[in-house]
């Protein structure tokens, strides 16, 4: 459908529906896992069923909304990266700091970081595309704490959250 025909009230529902829909996504895939954690197999497996649902129809509001082309991606993720590195984390640090949360500290500080390296990563593959090509690397690692993502070999310890290399996953299409 041409996006010029979708009322503006319905391309706002659109992404209302998305955010809704995709964080309900993350919130049963972590139901799931607490539910399997404590014993109760069939309820996480029916958060389980339940989060990806919820995926179809984030991804299906995302897609009538319309979804542009890579370089255009590229440069807004580099822009909501950037967002979240420069203004978002810090100030969530600097509230948990004062109430002296170190939990929610390290976990906005992990992101933080996270988020700055994936944004140079953007930038990186959004050069190569606006020369017409792929992003020329063998492997793509990512840290299973912090969600660094690094290219080519995973390294001897997380420079982010300090876990092992050993324990970043290769992601593969």
């Amino acid at each position: 459908m041409d996006l010029d025909l979708i009322s503006m009230a319905t391309k706002d529902n659109l992404m209302e529906g998305f955010a809704g829909e995709s964080q309900a996504n993350r919130k049963y895939a972590s139901f799931s896992d607490k539910a399997a954690e404590e014993g109760f197999t069939k309820v996480a497996t029916l958060f389980k069923a339940a989060s990806l649902a919820e995926e179809i129809h984030a991804r299906r509001h995302l897609q009538v909304y319309g979804i542009p082309g890579t370089l255009e991606n590229l440069s807004a993720a580099i822009e909501g990266e950037t967002e979240e590195f420069t203004h978002m984390y810090p100030e969530f640090i600097k509230q948990s700091q004062a109430e002296g949360n170190e939990d929610a500290t390290r976990s906005f500080t992990f992101a933080m970081k996270a988020e700055q390296v994936h944004a140079g990563l953007y930038e990186k593959a959004r050069a190569a595309v606006k020369a017409g090509k792929d992003l020329e690397v063998s492997k793509i690692f990512l840290c299973p704490v912090c969600g660094n993502v690094v290219l080519e070999s995973a390294p001897g310890a997380c420079p982010i959250c300090g876990v092992p290399g050993k324990k970043f996953q290769e992601v593969t299409l």
